[in-house]
């Protein structure tokens, strides 16, 4: 890759995950682990098993930020159509790697399922292939697109193969709770937003039985911003309602 890309989009790929028969966990701790290495993501979804739905995604999402990932749908059977699926969004045709197949072939030739094991190493023209530590299905990179596992465990191993490519300038964050509603603050967010605009400015309400409380995060990879952000906000909201 060249470049650092500062953006995001995280895609997860499965009826289970839409119909939410299994949680979206992937999603979660990829949007973290971006963040950590100092990438915004602009979002996350979810789509079913579905070459069109998937590739729409992908289209409407590749060319508007620096980087893609995708989980899910890399197995074997009917329902595992995400290959399929970036090569539509690419408009290219899905081709065995010969030398992929031989190594699959051959692992998994002792257990008599070479062939079925083989049909992973059919993967969009020009792709190339990701490893899987963790398990059998290979991931691989296309253009700014990286397709991983949907198996939490196996897709966490092949990403941290990956992380440093998309290493760049860590996101930092300050974090404050307020005994407070939103509503007694919003000016003081407003303001904060409008005299830090590199910083993005965020709050999270909670409601107790001793009344409600507001978590304010400020986050942005210019250090100096967000230190002078917090300090601001820190001493308007100390004003405002307290510590």
């Amino acid at each position: 890759m060249t470049g650092r890309p500062a953006t995001a989009v995280v895609l997860t790929v499965g009826d289970e995950i839409v119909s939410g028969d299994v949680e979206n966990t992937n999603a979660s701790w990829l949007a973290r682990r971006l963040s950590e290495l100092g990438l915004e993501v602009r979002l996350l979804a979810a789509v079913r098993d579905s070459v069109d739905d998937i590739a729409a995604v992908l289209r409407a999402e590749m060319d508007r930020v620096g980087v893609v990932i995708v989980t899910g749908g890399l197995g074997g059977t009917p329902d595992d159509l995400t290959r399929e699926a970036v090569a539509e969004a690419f408009d290219a045709r899905c081709e065995e790697v010969p030398e992929l197949a031989g190594r699959l072939r051959e692992r998994f030739s002792r257990r008599g399922l070479g062939d079925y094991a083989a049909r992973w190493a059919k993967l969009p023209r020009g792709a190339v292939p990701l490893e899987n530590p963790l398990g059998g299905a290979p991931g691989f990179v296309l253009g700014n697109v990286h397709v991983l596992p949907g198996l939490p465990s196996e897709m966490e191993a092949m990403f941290e193969t990956l992380a440093d490519r998309f290493r760049g300038a860590p996101i930092g964050a300050w974090r404050r709770r307020y005994r407070t509603g939103e509503g007694q603050i919003v000016t003081v967010l407003e303001e904060a937003t409008r005299r830090h605009p590199a910083v993005s400015v965020g709050s999270y309400p909670s409601f107790f039985d001793t009344g409600p409380q507001v978590e304010v995060v400020l986050k942005s990879a210019d250090a100096t911003a967000l230190s002078e952000a917090a300090a601001w906000v820190e001493a308007a909201l100390d004003e405002r309602v307290g510590g």
